[in-house]
């Protein structure tokens, strides 16, 4: 038998379907930006598909969340490198 729900990385996919006409509406450089969020979405889809939320765009922009703040948590530490260096 078949799976009754869309995988998380289906939804992800009509996220992405939709929201082309607000991308094609942004600037080049910020295309390039929501491409990058999309992929965050992307790399966490097998957390987000356990949590079979009624509002797939919750999972999708934690995703985003815990993604940015890796990042933020990288610069941070190069900063705090580049500090101890002085």
């Amino acid at each position: 038998m078949g799976r009754t729900n869309p995988t998380f990385r289906d939804l992800i996919g009509r996220f992405e379907d939709r929201w082309q006409p607000f991308r094609r509406a942004l600037r080049h450089e910020d295309q390039v930006r929501f491409d990058r969020l999309l992929a965050h979405a992307r790399r966490h889809a097998d957390a987000g598909g356990t949590l079979n939320h009624e509002s797939p765009v919750v999972p999708l922009l934690v995703s985003v969340a815990i993604a940015q703040e890796r990042r933020i948590d990288e610069l941070e530490a190069r900063i705090e490198a580049a500090d101890s260096e002085d």
